[in-house]
Parts: structure tokens; sequence; C-alpha cells
């Protein structure tokens, strides 16, 4: 692998969405991720559907660049095996329920003992402390709890949660941000550290706007739909086919939308006056700005609302997304060879580096195979292996293909 974090080895013990799409990052940008997995179903995000030539999406997308190695962890002997790669590894992630690393004889204090440079990360539903740390969650679980579900939708729709795992990936994104500090720290200084983060702690900062809000008014955040509390007009406005979403939010903005429409007494209107008038009036100015959109497609008034320099764009279904022009000059989908998917293209990281941006090397590994030659590595002979395959502490591919 080559990238900034290459000759770096990441211990990876995570299922599920948060913990796999953080080693991830880490190894799209070139870190060696050994993703140990148990045996039999390996990380249950391979059961997640829906399955392209047997292999699920969620799977496909944040294990690539990875290699498997099934160990049996409730085994001695595949503890040991953890023990040796953690002698030369930098970094190993859990996103175990709080406590049971400890209890697998995989905690921080573990295995700092066996290398104290070793950065250790936790990543969990509730975070160290308080009276929920024990508690299981997810994804959905988290935004419930941090109030994101109860603000989000329109105003008389039924409570949904955001259709994105933006709290899986959210706290994924600050693991990995706490690593790349915590190396960075180890290089000032020869110390390793251990790093946590939480879906809750994540849910709480992507929700501190209205918290604060709450705090300066006393009044409890609504949900608002596509629309904004501090700004109007603001949201998604129905033209003659489909709906165009559009930002105002400032008085230039909203002169220059007022020219595009052709309703210039908007700007003496008290109603409308300036942008605090507006949010207190903002549904009476939707009901004038869709009257007038009504008359031509979102197409046509996109195409004049850009021109105009007002940011706006037809609320686009997924599928017209994936091939988009925009999406295509930014070469967000790299090609990646599979051994059962012709042309296969995963999503890069959004964002370039110039001289060493991260890549999309390597597909997700099928399970247990990289078990052999990991074990390899760390020095175990042929017989010492054929003998924790006898015993079932490992295993590996081509035990798994006789099993389907």
């Amino acid at each position: 692998m080559t990238g900034p974090l290459a000759g770096m080895r990441v211990i990876d013990v995570t299922t599920n969405i948060s913990g796999p799409t953080l080693t991830m990052i880490l190894a799209d940008l070139g870190a060696e991720i050994i993703k140990i997995e148990r045996p039999g179903t390996g990380d249950d995000a391979r059961g997640m559907g829906p399955f392209m030539s047997g292999e699920g999406v969620y799977f496909l997308h944040i294990n690539r660049n990875k290699e498997s190695v099934v160990i049996d962890l409730k085994k001695q002997d595949g503890k040991q095996i953890v023990y040796d790669l953690v002698k030369s590894a930098d970094v190993f992630v859990e996103n175990f329920r709080q406590g049971k690393a400890e209890q697998m004889g995989l905690g921080y204090a573990k295995l700092k003992a066996i290398n104290n440079q070793i950065i250790y990360c936790s990543l969990s539903a509730y975070g160290q402390s308080g009276p929920q740390k024990l508690q299981p969650g997810y994804d959905a679980i988290a935004q419930a709890e941090t109030g994101i579900m109860g603000i989000n939708g329109a105003k008389d729709a039924e409570l949904a949660r955001v259709p994105v795992s933006i709290l899986d990936q959210g706290s994924a994104m600050w693991g990995a941000i706490g690593i790349l500090s915590a190396l960075l720290h180890r290089n000032h200084t020869g110390e390793g550290q251990f790093v946590s983060t939480s879906l809750y702690e994540t849910g709480l900062f992507w929700s501190s706007y209205h918290m604060l809000s709450f705090l300066a008014t006393g009044e409890e955040p609504q949900k608002n739909g596509s629309g904004h509390t501090a700004f109007a007009p603001y949201g998604a406005y129905l033209a003659s086919d489909t709906y165009i979403m559009i930002g105002i939010s400032n008085q230039s903005l909203f002169e220059r939308l007022c020219r595009v429409l052709n309703s210039m007494e908007w700007l003496s209107d008290q109603r409308f006056l300036d942008n605090k008038n507006r949010v207190e009036n903002q549904y009476i100015l939707k009901e004038n700005i869709e009257l007038i959109l009504q008359r031509e497609t979102a197409d046509y008034w996109v195409t004049e609302l850009s021109a105009a320099g007002i940011p706006s764009s037809k609320v686009k279904k997924i599928s017209e997304v994936i091939d988009a022009k925009q999406t295509e000059a930014l070469g967000m989908w790299q090609q990646v060879t599979h051994d059962t998917i012709e042309d296969l293209r995963l999503p890069r990281l959004p964002f370039h580096l110039s001289k060493s941006t991260p890549e999309v090397k390597m597909a997700s590994p099928k399970l247990g195979e990289n078990t052999d030659c990991v074990l390899q590595s760390l020095g175990y002979t042929q017989e010492r292996i054929a003998e924790l395959s006898t015993s079932q502490v490992i295993g590996a591919y081509e035990k798994k293909l006789k099993n389907r």
C-alpha cells in the first residue's frame, strides 16, 4: 500500500458499520488493516443486503483495502495470535460494548503492556462514562437519544431517522481524526495512548446548534422539513414537475431571487423586509414563491437561479446522482477488481491530497482470505497453522467455500 499511512499496521476487531468505516478511512490512507473476524459468519455486515453476486453492499463499501483473518477470540490460542499481532502494530480498533474488550483480554491495559506505543481506539454507543455507558446502541437509537430524530422531517410527518448512517459514519470520522492526532503525538513523544469516541458524542455535536438555540431562546426546536430555523426562504419548493431546493442566507441573495421571480415588490413588503421577518412569515412566503415556480419546470428554474448566483438544485433521486456530470468530474467512483463482480465501482474518500491521494486498491476480502499469510508473517510454521486450523482456532477462505 502507498499513502500517508503506508507502513502503519492496524488491528481491526470491529463489526457492522461504525468501526469498519473508521478502519476503511485508515486503509484508504495507506495503512495495513488486519481485520479479525469470528469463525462462521464473520463480520455482521457480510449479511447486510442488498447483495451483488452474493456480497453485501455495506461490506463491499466499508471493508475494501483490508485483509481478513478468522480467529476464535474465545480461545486462548486465538487471543495469543492477537497479542503477537499487537507487538508489531501501531493501532488497535474495537467497537465492542463497554467492558467487553477487557472481559476478552483485549482491553487497553493488557495491550499496552505488550506494546506501550500502541494507539488503542474504542468506538462505542455511549462513551466511556455515564449511566448509559453499558447500554448497546445503533445509529438510529443514538439519533433518538441525541434529539436528532425528534427534529427530523416535516412538521406534521411521522418520526423518521436520517436515512444515512450519520452517527455510525460520523463517529468513524472522529475516531480516525483522534487516531491521526495520537499518531502525531507519538511521533513527537514516543507515547501511545487511548482514543475514544461514541455515537452519542457525535450526535450531541451534530445537534449542538439546536441545543444552543434552545439555551438562547428557551423554545424547543421543532421539525422543519427541508427548511431552516435561521433563514428564509430556505427549503424545497414545488415547481411544475418536481421540487427545487433553494437556499437564501442573506439580503443580497433575496434581492436576486425577487429579480429572477419578477417579484421586486417583496423587497418593500413588511412581512419579507429582512431575514427576521421572512423567518416569521416563511409559510406565506413559500406559498408566494411556489405560485410562481409552478409556471415552469424545475430544470428551467434551476438554470435561471444558477445564472443569478442563487444556490439551488433540483431535488434529485439517488439514481440521478450516480452518473451525474459533477460526480464524474470529481472522480468519486473508483474501479476495483473483484473475483465475482464485474465492473465493481466504489466511492472514494471525499477529499484530495495533492501529494498522496487516498486510493481504493483492493476489493473487500473473502472471509478468512488472508489468515494463513498473516500468520506466516508472524513466524508461525505450516505445522502450527495446521494445528490451529484443526482445533478451529483459525479459519481460512477455502473452508468457507466448502460450507457454502
